[in-house]
């Protein structure tokens, strides 16, 4: 799918990073803001820019702005809609090109517990871990209870003893459901001093795929 209009579904230096690669290209760019960022550089240095009454999340907002302005494909940046399986498939059903991973791939690794079972399936290492707290003490301590949605640190709790359990479980399930959705939660076994190194994948529709080495992380 070829397009020449980009709308990026972000804000701050995200927006403004996608917006500069695609100007590079050739592209015309579309920002959306919300009130906040009305003043903004990347508003000001996007093409064209549409107001969102109810903000980032608002994935029929952002598509109505697609429409609008003639974008024929959407970039979500990182963060806000651009995890959510949902608003990859809208994008899609609406004709336009979803510039990230499809929707089958995040439903897949967005949630932690889904890309876990993905990874045994494929026979790479995991941690011993459980999703019924019942399971705690057979886990072991200490253990660490974690969101099964977002990331960034969001809904994770040490827990260094039977003691703490149940409170670290009930503050992990609030703190995940209020920036997520998602209340569920799962333990595993705790790691100090871990390090976290990725290696990071980019393919393309196309059946192009590159990796970009390892990433320090931690």
């Amino acid at each position: 799918m070829s397009f020449t209009t980009l709308l990026v579904a972000n804000r701050g230096e995200i927006a403004r990073r996608v917006m500069r690669s695609a100007h590079a290209m050739g592209m015309r760019c579309v920002a959306v803001y919300g009130a906040a960022d009305a003043e903004a550089p990347f508003v000001h240095e996007a093409d064209e820019a549409v107001r969102l009454e109810t903000g980032y999340l608002d994935a029929a907002a952002i598509l109505a702005a697609a429409r609008a302005t003639g974008a024929g494909a959407v970039h979500p940046g990182y963060g806000f809609l651009s995890e959510n399986a949902e608003f990859a498939r809208q994008v899609a059903d609406a004709g336009l090109a979803w510039v990230g991973p499809g929707p089958e791939a995040i439903e897949q690794m967005g949630d932690k517990l889904a890309a876990k079972a993905l990874a045994e399936k494929a026979q790479v290492p995991t941690l011993p871990g459980c999703e019924d707290p019942s399971g705690a003490a057979q886990l072991g301590y200490p253990l660490l209870v974690k969101a099964a949605a977002g990331g960034g640190g969001k809904g994770m709790r040490v827990v260094a003893s039977a003691d703490a359990l149940d409170e670290a479980v009930a503050a992990a399930r609030r703190e995940a459901l209020g920036g997520f959705g998602d209340d569920r939660v799962f333990l595993e076994r705790y790691v100090a001093r871990a390090r976290h190194v990725e290696i990071q994948i980019l393919g393309d529709a196309h059946g192009s795929l590159v990796h970009l080495g390892e990433r320090e992380c931690s």
